[in-house]
């Protein structure tokens, strides 16, 4: 009896190149290929060195800053720590005391720039995971796999965040890493890697379904049995490993803290979270409420103030606040409904659809967030509608990139020009740009989910 093999959706679907005759030479490989290690390397390497020269230049010389705001939290929240205080003396640090044990160097005198070349190599290496996740796991060309390496590596977006001084790269590398790490079959030091990561920032945590659907999906029996039996049987090594190493990692970190800075380390990294009103620069649909729920808590604020205990105050406190709820639909679908439906199909695919559902489904949307899922492209284009329909693809570009121009023109003459453009100006441009986040989110789960179960171990 025959049997057919199909072949791994991840791999090209272009026909094998005929063998050649005993008689005939193979055919030789170009050498003036330009995705090789020694070239693009160096090439990325290049455009964060010329960029950090030249936002240097841009601080010294302009007054429009290259170096972005949360650098300079950062930086001074490493320098109250390097003189014995706590990084929480700095208004608005809103991160792990890590972070800025990490970036005591740049307190030392010649040593700003530390944290924005530690970011910038973090995000290089982050690249060469991807590479070799291409390579080893998925069997690609090593030049093949550069190629979709560089949608990372050479990205001017990737290469202007980092050395601006954001710490994106980093998260990047970390979930990079949580990928190579999860395919290469080693949930425990995955687990190690995760938990940092959630600690780190927490968006991370989403990714924790994703692995555990993904782990030993192959060894899922088919007989049917009692529900029991196969609740248990899902519970295999392999889960437990993991669980148990993010949990350990994630929660010790957490003690290690706590035990450093209290209260307040807990408030300002975690719980910050469920309330903060981030309504400048804000990409994302509820900006626009966001606006108004803050110039209504400062008006409540300043009522209070003039009337302490007045009716005022018990009105704002029984107001039920939209930032207090956004979180539930991104939960939702990055949480369950994404990571059941693609998680058993392609670990990077649903790790990239988590991401991008809880971006576009955020209420806070910054350009610094779309290298969260950024980082998953190279993954995901070998078997992307948007590579194998170039119209499709080029349209979707086209649409995210207007749609960030259009809002941006209105962000800037309202922050910028002082100019009123609540509505309809920046509510429309909000609810355009998430429009076309949503039908990019779609194509993606279309595309991941019609993916043979468990095709190639990817």
């Amino acid at each position: 009896m025959s049997t057919s093999i199909t072949p791994s959706p991840f791999h090209s679907h272009s026909p094998s190149p005929p063998k050649p005759s005993p008689s005939t030479p193979p055919p030789s490989k170009s050498k003036n290929t330009l995705f090789t290690p020694r070239k693009i390397y160096p090439l990325a390497l290049l455009l964060r060195l010329t960029l950090l020269l030249y936002g240097t230049y841009q601080d010294a010389h302009s007054a429009l800053k290259y170096t972005d705001i949360d650098y300079l939290v950062f930086t001074d929240a490493a320098r109250f720590t390097a003189g014995g205080g706590s990084p929480y003396d700095r208004a608005t640090y809103r991160y792990t005391p890590l972070l800025a044990w990490v970036l005591i160097p740049t307190t030392w005198e010649g040593w700003f720039s530390f944290g924005k070349v530690m970011f910038a190599v973090a995000d290089v290496v982050a690249g060469w995971l991807l590479a070799r996740t291409l390579v080893v796991h998925q069997g690609m060309a090593p030049s093949r796999a550069l190629r979709y390496a560089s949608v990372w590596l050479l990205n001017p977006m990737v290469a202007n965040i980092s050395t601006r001084g954001s710490s994106e790269g980093v998260l990047g590398l970390i979930t990079a890493g949580v990928v190579y790490l999860v395919l290469g079959c080693a949930p425990s030091t995955a687990g190690i890697v995760l938990g940092v990561g959630v600690h780190v920032k927490i968006y991370p945590f989403v990714y924790g379904v994703s692995v555990l659907l993904f782990l030993d999906n192959q060894q899922q029996q088919q007989q049917k049995r009692g529900l029991l039996y196969r609740l248990m049987e899902e519970i295999t090594p392999s889960r437990l490993t993991f669980t148990a190493s993010a949990l350990l990692t994630f929660l010790s970190l957490n003690a290690l803290m706590y035990h450093h800075y209290g209260g307040e380390f807990l408030q300002h990294t975690f719980l910050h979270h469920l309330t903060r009103v981030d309504h400048r620069h804000n990409f994302s649909v509820y900006a626009s409420l966001l606006y108004d729920s803050a110039a209504a808590a400062a008006a409540a604020a300043a009522t209070a103030a003039a009337a302490p205990g007045g009716a005022a105050g018990a009105a704002a406190a029984g107001k039920v606040s939209i930032e207090s709820w956004a979180f539930l639909p991104q939960l939702l679908l990055s949480v369950l409904v994404i990571p059941f439906a693609l998680a058993k199909r392609s670990l990077p695919g649903a790790m990239l659809a988590q991401t991008f559902a809880f971006v576009a489904f955020n209420k806070v949307c910054t350009s610094q967030y779309f290298l969260w899922y950024l980082i998953f492209l190279p993954l995901y284009l070998p078997y992307s509608s948007f590579l194998r329909k170039p119209r499709l693809g080029v349209g979707a570009l086209g649409a995210w990139v207007v749609a960030q121009a259009l809002w941006l023109q209105q962000g800037y003459n309202l922050e910028f020009l002082g100019l009123s453009t609540f509505v309809p100006g920046l509510f429309v441009a909000s609810l355009g740009f998430f429009a076309v986040n949503v039908w990019i989110l779609g194509v993606i789960v279309q595309d991941v989910g019609g993916l043979q179960a468990g095709g190639g171990g990817f």
